[in-house]
């Protein structure tokens, strides 16, 4: 999937938001939900090429896979909770989409904190007793 697909795909959704809004808006954030799905979907197979890589440069790195998985997660939640929240933002619920937020920094904090404490752990160790 190249950016001019997704942008074509995109200026196509948005010329026809634009007709639908005003004559079914309901049809509109169908449609807005579907194409952004799409892309979405579209986009699967290079985001699984991009953690096939970060995963190989860890394996290189001899990083421990549990943080290296932690770590795709996380990444993995932001982005679910910004498309979550965007989705809600078009639905026109923006307070809605700022508790998909806020929701999505929590497990985000929740999943860093096995990382957190090797960190602090690491750094009583550096400190002379």
């Amino acid at each position: 999937m190249t950016v001019a697909q997704v942008v074509g795909i995109a200026l196509v959704a948005s010329v026809l938001l634009v007709l639908l809004r005003q004559a079914r808006p309901e049809w509109a954030l169908l449609l807005s939900i579907v194409t952004a799905v799409a892309v979405f979907l579209l986009l699967v197979d290079d985001i699984a090429a991009v953690i096939r890589v970060l995963q190989q440069v860890a394996d290189r790195a001899d990083l421990d896979a549990r943080y290296t998985a932690t770590l795709l997660k996380i990444v993995g939640v932001a982005y679910l909770a910004e498309f979550g929240a965007q989705l809600c933002r078009d639905a026109g619920e923006s307070a809605l989409a700022a508790k998909v937020e806020l929701a999505g920094k929590v497990v985000i904090l929740l999943l860093a904190v096995p990382i957190l404490m090797a960190v602090l752990e690491l750094l009583v160790g550096l400190l002379p007793a």
